[in-house]
């Protein structure tokens, strides 16, 4: 049943094409997500957004608890310091 409607595909057919080189060389010819270089096979929607609390399972290895166990870290340095430094005093 075909239809004599005309389509309007030029959107489409302008849309930029997805960046992945399949394994037999050629690229990838499907349209990209919008604000991505991959099509939707290829990843283009793969990953949480930036900034994504709910993604967050532990928050292990946040910027917060790196900067924490950094600190932590330069104070038992200093404190293994003073220590050495009163143990090697003469009374």
């Amino acid at each position: 049943m075909a239809s004599d409607h005309p389509r309007n595909v030029g959107l489409m057919q302008a849309a930029a094409r997805c960046e992945r080189i399949k394994r037999d060389g050629e690229r990838c010819r499907a349209p990209a997500v919008t604000g991505r270089t991959r099509c939707r096979a290829h990843g283009g929607k793969a990953g949480a957004p930036p900034g994504n609390s709910n993604a967050l399972s532990h928050g292990l290895h946040t910027k917060a608890a790196r900067e924490r166990d950094r600190a932590a870290r330069t104070l038992i340095r200093e404190i293994r310091a003073l220590l050495a430094d009163i143990g090697s005093r003469p009374d």
